[in-house]
């Protein structure tokens, strides 16, 4: 009789088993779906790039120019042309890219800042950089360039700094056929607002201080 109760108690308890497992490998299985469209679509977009103020970058990139300006600490009769903030190509990321090769995002941009300081003989140029780089490396700033070199038609002077945790970079070049000290100041690719209209961008020209003062 005992055992007869306890077999049908087992019995009665099967079907409420069977309902608590299926749900749970039926979980499992949405989970592992979901993991994988997941994992797909972050091998198929890639990483997304990050949302980006175009109106603080343009400050950030100003400010990195001004940065190198006083820097080079040279003598008032190298006067530096004025510049301005410009975008440039973001690609798509991710195996996404294999179909749209060189085809530009219209909604992410880089930013550029290019400027010159002309007539500058290659001695003053030289203290120049070294006094740029010396201020670069004690911020923490890493070297990713080095592009000093020599041919029997050129010379060149130049380097490349990153910034580490924001990705900026200051490129500064000279070569004994312009003798110009080339910067260029660099932020990378970024998501921008749907706002934005870089044709009616106000805060995109640059000064050297002197010539801001003068205006």
């Amino acid at each position: 009789m005992f055992k007869s109760r306890a077999s049908r108690a087992r019995t009665s308890g099967r079907p409420v088993l069977y309902t608590v497992v299926g749900i749970v490998m039926a979980a499992l299985l949405v989970a592992a779906v979901a993991a994988g469209n997941a994992a797909w679509n972050a091998v198929w977009n890639g990483a997304p790039y990050p949302s980006v103020d175009p109106d603080a970058v343009t400050q950030r990139l100003k400010a990195r120019s001004d940065e190198v300006h006083d820097g080079f600490a040279l003598p008032d009769k190298y006067a530096a042309d004025s510049g301005t903030v410009t975008t440039g190509a973001c690609y798509y990321r991710g195996l996404r890219g294999i179909a749209h090769i060189d085809e530009e995002l219209s909604d992410v941009r880089s930013f550029g800042l290019d400027w010159s300081v002309p007539d500058v003989p290659e001695a003053t140029a030289r203290d120049a950089q070294r006094r740029v780089r010396q201020h670069l490396a004690q911020k923490g700033w890493k070297l990713t360039h080095q592009g000093d070199r020599t041919s029997p038609k050129l010379r060149e002077l130049g380097f490349r700094f990153e910034n580490p945790d924001s990705g900026d970079q200051v490129d500064v070049k000279w070569n004994d056929s312009t003798t110009t000290l080339f910067v260029s100041v660099y932020a990378p690719c970024g998501q921008l607002p749907g706002e934005f209209v870089e044709n009616d961008w106000s805060e995109a020209d640059w000064y050297p201080k002197e010539q801001s003062a003068g205006r």
